[in-house]
């Protein structure tokens, strides 16, 4: 895993990267959210897609609910970055879009996408 520190709009992110999985279940989740807070200093968190669990985009098996109540209960921000065009579930582009109308869940296209949700 490599984790990066990144300033934006006077607001630190920890954008995570590398093609290892580390974000596959929920206490990956809460090692990811104190990982951020406690080595950068923040609750926010940017994470290259190729780092997610493959389970994590077929919504039927529930990790992606389990993970992202997580990221809302410790007040920790994500934007998972990558490409979604290959994905041609309804429910999934559907949960994608709703995600990316709120505050707290972004799915983006690029690096500097997700700098820009998580720092608005």
């Amino acid at each position: 895993m490599n984790v990066e520190k990144f300033i934006r709009n006077e607001k630190t992110v920890a954008v995570i990267t590398g093609t290892e999985k580390v974000l596959t279940d929920v206490q990956s989740a809460l090692d990811l959210i104190m990982t951020a807070k406690y080595e950068v200093g923040t609750n926010l968190i940017a994470i290259e897609k190729s780092a997610v669990a493959d389970d994590f985009f077929i919504l039927s098996r529930g990790l992606a609910g389990e993970i992202l109540e997580k990221f809302i209960t410790y007040q920790a921000k994500l934007a998972i970055f990558g490409d979604y065009s290959h994905y041609t579930s309804k429910p999934l582009k559907d949960f994608i879009y709703e995600s990316n109308k709120g505050k707290d869940v972004f799915f983006v296209a690029t690096q500097d996408e997700a700098l820009e949700r998580l720092t608005r």
